[in-house]
């Protein structure tokens, strides 16, 4: 590393995201490893306003700027200094982020390698409580004069880099510098060991932030690369800077299946609703099919929008997938298509009818209905999916109980059932909801040899052998 230079920058920005924000202040420090060698620091003028809490953080504002250059006048001495040294800054991606996207507007293509000075900290001299610039000077007494200007948090992130580089027995600066390093990659707060944790197989991740609260949980086939993906390329949107900072902590979860990942995945994001987890949140059925009786004592099937306080007797995605569903049940059981209504799910509604010509008598009328409803509950069956476990001597199980989600588990493979129902006893019970009802389905159409109901009377999990017509296993769906 001798011969190696570094370029310690440090920049103060109108906002805290490069797509949308802008370079204030810049400075730039030049360390051969030994020493500092050259400096380079001014305003700049970010061609747009300075917001007043960012004026009351920096105490730089819009009259200190008016004169200063654009960024595309020092963007060629920027790029030469930068060129062929060590990018190096504390919380390295959100400075780096910014000048690469500014060179990029000023038609430079540049990248470089990285060294974060919180990771190096936290790996040379662990323990402390806080890693912000200002925390770690004071707790290792390095002067911090200027604070949150380019200039005065360059100056003291030079001396914290100049100790870490004495202090740095165990070689971790040299390992942080390489152009393949995982660390440099991953997000400022969180510790590297929370990632090498990882293992290479199928499960649940959760991501935490500092107070320790559960941010966004995902499903992978193999957990360290699903992770790494979401710290890798180059995306600069607000929205991806602000999540990346707010992990803190990694945990997980290993699942012996790609399908019982996915369940796990969703019932945990519909009981921790994390605040940056947003395509699950989206997938819920927004009509249903309702029964209702009026005074005259006539039942009625109704379709429409889903609510919280009435309970439905089926869900559906669209509204077109309720009218077919209650078109097909009025066709099936002849009911008077007067007692049927499309789009109505108003609690307490009397649901008039002004043609009372050769009205049904109500009570074979409300055998009708109570038949069609009857039909639906009656399709709803009861069946295991049994698959490879976590390791050779289990295996997992997923119970569906008359058309719903009831847990899943994993069980010794030597363990014989007797009645398919034995197997809920051994499961952890979760909540069912429609989305996870489609992917079981879906499952179980896909692979038929791997479910296991009434007509497999008993079966051995360590050699499980199935043989029944799939069609008759998705009509019993």
């Amino acid at each position: 590393m001798k011969e190696t230079e570094y370029a310690i920058v440090d920049i103060e920005t109108t906002g805290g995201n490069a797509s949308g924000s802008r370079i204030t202040e810049i400075a730039i420090i030049i360390h051969d490893g030994k020493s500092v060698i050259d400096r380079f620091e001014t305003l700049v003028n970010p061609q747009k306003e300075i917001p007043a809490p960012i004026f009351a953080l920096t105490g730089i504002n819009n009259e200190m700027v008016r004169d200063a250059p654009i960024f595309d006048d020092i963007s060629e001495k920027v790029l030469e200094m930068l060129t062929d040294r060590i990018f190096v800054a504390h919380n390295v991606n959100f400075d780096y982020s910014f000048v690469r996207h500014e060179l990029e507007k000023s038609g430079f293509k540049w990248t470089a390698r990285k060294l974060c000075t919180v990771r190096a900290a936290r790996k040379i001299r662990p323990g402390f409580a806080s890693y912000s610039l200002g925390k770690l000077c004071q707790s290792l007494d390095i002067p911090l004069e200027n604070q949150h200007r380019a200039g005065g948090d360059a100056d003291a992130t030079a001396i914290l880099f100049s100790r870490l580089l004495e202090w740095d027995s165990g070689g971790h600066l040299q390992k942080m510098v390489k152009n393949t390093a995982q660390d440099q990659r991953l997000p400022p707060n969180l510790p590297p060991e929370d990632f090498d944790a990882l293992p290479e197989k199928p499960g649940v991740y959760y991501f935490y932030n500092q107070l320790n609260k559960v941010i966004y949980v995902g499903k992978a086939i193999n957990l360290k690369k699903r992770v790494a993906s979401h710290f890798s390329g180059h995306k600069i949107t607000s929205q991806r800077q602000n999540f990346l900072r707010d992990i803190y902590s990694i945990s997980f979860e290993i699942c012996a299946t790609e399908l019982m990942a996915l369940l796990l995945e969703c019932t945990e994001i519909k009981k921790l609703w994390p605040m940056y987890n947003r395509a699950l949140k989206r997938f819920e059925p927004k009509y249903g099919l309702y029964q209702y009786e009026a005074r005259s004592g006539y039942k009625y099937l109704v379709t429409g929008k889903l609510n919280k306080f009435q309970t439905c007797i089926e869900y559906f995605n669209t509204v077109h997938e309720g009218i077919s569903t209650l078109i097909s049940l009025k066709q099936q059981f002849e009911i008077d298509n007067r007692f049927c209504r499309y789009g109505i799910t108003t609690a307490g509604e009397n649901f008039p009818t002004h043609d009372f010509t050769a009205l049904p008598e109500v009570v074979i009328h409300n055998e009708r209905v109570e038949n069609a409803i009857d039909f639906l509950l009656g399709n709803r069956s009861s069946f295991a999916i049994i698959d490879k476990g976590r390791s050779a001597d289990e295996r997992s199980y997923i119970w569906i109980e008359n058309g719903h989600f009831y847990g899943m588990g994993y069980i010794a493979s030597d363990i014989v059932f007797t009645e398919p129902s034995e197997i809920k006893e051994y499961v952890t019970p979760y909540k069912s909801n429609h989305y996870i009802m489609q992917l079981i389905k879906t499952y179980a159409t896909k692979y038929p040899g791997k479910v296991f109901n009434k007509r497999h009377q008993q079966t051995t999990v360590k050699n499980i052998s199935m043989s029944f017509d799939e069609a008759d296993f998705i009509q019993g769906l």
